[in-house]
């Protein structure tokens, strides 16, 4: 039992040590909040020019959809888009190879560094703009540009878990990323290839109810629309009942696999670790 013990307190304090540090970046974070509400709002504005011309159904509702965009904004950090910056670091300077002399799990020591890294930058980008887009946007009266709340609580509930999820899932996403950029030693390639596949199949450009309708269920059920599309659409309703429980399923099951598959590829990459230089 006490065995145990030490490598749990030491994983928590591996979290709350990269949480803490990339918290102190305030700057960054409201210069983060200005860009993304620039961009938020160009986006609604496109939407609802598209909505004032449509002459048939759309899968989500206005509101529904600027909903979908204002949580996109607000957890754009969210997105593995490239690899963990102080792990790219340690492959360039071949420190990394002192990772294989750690009494901990390599593999769930980087998991948790960088799952702390996505949360801190997730938490005040995110705390800002729904605050902003919550409440002060309809109460200067622009309530339709503005976030709706959730429908029921219901839907609140899910929502919270869905995220937790989410970050969980990501993390495993940015592991995956960081073992490319270990046996590649460079960010450029899985950086490069990482944004495009999550830009392009998570929802954050173009929600996935978008997509050809013989498309959105190969697109529901991939890993990467539990980082936005799945709890998006919990959030404003339009994904419920059992629909929202498969998600949170199918979320929890890539989850599972994605660290068992990372764990044993780390296992092995760093297994046959070699460095040069001196």
């Amino acid at each position: 039992m006490a065995a145990g013990a030490v490598p749990l307190r030491s994983y928590r304090a591996i979290f709350a040590a990269r949480f803490m540090l990339t918290l102190q970046y305030r700057v960054a974070a409201l210069a983060g909040v200005v860009t993304q509400l620039w961009w938020g709002i160009i986006k609604v504005m496109v939407f609802a020019a598209f909505y004032h011309g449509a002459s048939h159904y759309q899968p989500l509702t206005f509101a529904q959809t600027v909903a979908y965009v204002w949580l996109g904004q607000a957890f754009l950090m969210l997105m593995p888009w490239w690899g963990d910056p102080e792990i790219t670091e340690m492959v360039r300077s071949g420190n990394v190879s002192y990772e294989r002399l750690r009494p901990l799990d390599t593999y769930f020591f980087w998991y948790l560094r960088g799952m702390a890294w996505i949360t801190a930058r997730i938490v005040p980008r995110a705390t800002m703009m729904l605050l902003f887009v919550g409440w002060i946007v309809p109460a200067i009266g622009l309530g339709k540009w503005g976030l709706m709340m959730p429908p029921n609580r219901a839907a609140a509930t899910l929502f919270v878990g869905a995220i937790l999820l989410a970050v969980l899932l990501s993390s495993a996403i940015l592991m995956l990323i960081n073992i490319l950029v270990v046996v590649l030693v460079t960010d450029r390639g899985p950086s490069l290839l990482a944004s495009q596949i999550v830009t392009l199949l998570s929802g954050i450009l173009v929600p996935l109810p978008f997509f050809p309708a013989s498309m959105r269920a190969v697109l529901f059920f991939q890993p990467f629309a539990g980082l936005a599309d799945i709890p998006f659409r919990i959030y404003s309703g339009a994904l419920a009942g059992g629909l929202a429980f498969a998600g949170l399923v199918q979320m929890t099951i890539w989850i599972g696999l994605l660290i068992a598959i990372g764990h044993a590829l780390l296992g092995r990459v760093m297994g046959r670790l070699q460095v040069q230089g001196g």
